[in-house]
């Protein structure tokens, strides 16, 4: 199925064409030593607090740049980005849990960390898993870590590493996925510059360390149009793609060819009360994006199940729709989001079902049509007209039943009466019944008694080396 462009060629390389104005003219706020030595030493020059990028020391980094990213989980499971396929995975960093059986939230906890990761690792349509809820009570220092190390133990999915900030969250993070067996390599990690065009020291010395390790990661800018960039999408565009290239620059002369997971989440303010992320602008902020970054050739990673709803209904349903639609036709090659609720504020296990079963749907959409003498089926026509006239006993369509249809298991597909007798139950209570199912009987294989000591010795040491005394 062809891709559905919402730029033409030409807009694209005029949206290149201003970020590297804005990087060779405006400059990037960037005050941390070494990456400026770094930065300086390959022909960047600096005034005051900001470094400026030659734009032929860019396009020298995006051809360098490695485009493609493989993941890889505990039971040797692997995912390429980039090769053709659409796959998804789950929000990360959730503060508050939805429960749909008492229409209610709660602050997450730590046992929900285990239960979000165990949940993911059943659904066939989360193809990554990501670290889901932050626990309030863990210490803002350790959390990312925190986050990974309960993780790990209740997937062999490819587990993509937790958003970092620090160059110590790298360093702890590789040596837990050693215990497991995950090369730097085979690891991703994701890092968001300060919109506009700001990158901390902190995040600087955690860009130097991935490089260095050979970590894939995913540049992750966060911009806010009317906010932190501007109220075009065109502007936005531009400056999200300036802080994606600054990142991928450093990345490339510490370590040519790295592999680069191309990222945006850029969102619209809502001016009326301050909030983001619901509206279609998103979808259509992120399809952008996904031209941008195969304008490069890297694989693309963008929102795709969004929504400011606080409950599973209407309006939850149709935002995560059309913000998942209109990405994966543009050909994004990864799509995040599923279990996100309230622009990211809070997550949900009913919705991590609902959203396996649209992501399901998805893929479906995207596969099209399929046209063949196979498909156009003239031969089964002629055997049903010259014949029963029904095209139900045909071999035919037992063929293509599961191909051409996406059977729902949560959906309504029955008469008012059989809905009835089951309780008027919709979809919503449908996936809360499927989650307490999952979460009552799915099995994980777990870790060797040695390794989740290993990963406890890991987190002690983090602990003592990071956590501020009170």
């Amino acid at each position: 199925m062809g891709r559905l462009n919402f730029l033409s060629q030409d807009e694209v390389k005029s949206i290149h064409d201003t970020t590297l104005r804005i990087l060779s003219e405006i400059g990037f706020v960037w005050t941390h030593k070494e990456s400026l030595d770094i930065l300086m030493g390959a022909g960047c020059t600096v005034k005051g607090n900001r470094v400026y990028f030659p734009p032929e020391l860019v396009e020298e980094s995006i051809k360098k740049s490695g485009k493609r990213a493989t993941l890889t989980g505990r039971g040797g499971t692997t995912r390429t980005l980039g090769d053709g396929n659409l796959y998804f995975h789950n929000l990360g960093g959730a503060r508050d849990v939805y429960d749909a059986k008492t229409n209610s939230r709660r602050s997450a906890e730590e046992r929900d960390v285990i239960d979000a990761t165990r949940l993911l690792d059943a659904l066939e349509n989360c193809h990554t898993v990501t670290p889901f809820f932050t626990p309030q009570n863990v210490s803002g220092e350790l959390m990312s870590l925190y986050m990974y190390r309960h993780s790990i133990p209740h997937t062999t999915k490819p587990l993509q590493g937790p958003g970092i900030q620090f160059g110590y969250e790298v360093k702890y993070a590789l040596e837990m996925a050693a215990v497991i067996g995950v090369e730097p390599s085979a690891l991703t990690l994701s890092l968001s510059p300060v919109s506009p065009l700001t990158i901390p020291n902190h995040e600087s010395e955690a860009v130097i360390q991935m490089a260095k390790a050979g970590v894939a990661f995913a540049t992750l800018p966060c911009p806010i149009g009317g906010a932190t960039s501007p109220m075009t999408m065109a502007g936005s565009l531009a400056q999200q793609n300036a802080e994606t290239l600054a990142i991928v620059v450093l990345s490339q002369i510490i370590n040519p060819g790295l592999p680069i997971i191309y990222c945006g989440r850029l969102a619209m303010l809502e001016p009326r009360t301050g909030l983001l992320w619901g509206g279609l602008e998103l979808g259509l902020a992120s399809a952008a994006t996904v031209q941008l970054g195969h304008y490069y050739g890297y694989s693309v990673n963008v929102y795709g199940f969004s929504t400011n709803a606080h409950t599973l209904e209407a309006q939850n349903g149709f935002e995560r729709g059309l913000n998942a639609a209109i990405p994966a036709l543009a050909g994004a090659d990864e799509l995040s989001g599923i279990g996100e609720m309230e622009a990211g504020v809070m997550g949900s296990y009913a919705q991590m079902v609902l959203d396996n079963e649209l992501a399901g749907n998805i893929i479906r959409l995207r596969k099209g049509i399929v046209v063949n003498e196979d498909t156009l089926a003239f031969e089964g026509i002629l055997k049903a007209m010259d014949g029963t006239r029904n095209f139900l006993g045909q071999k035919h369509t037992m063929k293509h039943l599961k191909t051409e249809l996406n059977l729902t298991k949560l959906a309504e597909r029955n008469t008012w009466e059989t809905w009835e007798r089951n309780e008027r139950k919709g979809i919503a209570e449908h996936a809360a019944d499927e989650a307490e199912r999952i979460l009552r009987e799915h099995q994980v294989p777990p870790l060797e008694a040695q390794q989740e000591k290993e990963l406890d010795a890991i987190m002690e040491a983090a602990a003592k080396e990071v956590v501020k005394k009170k």
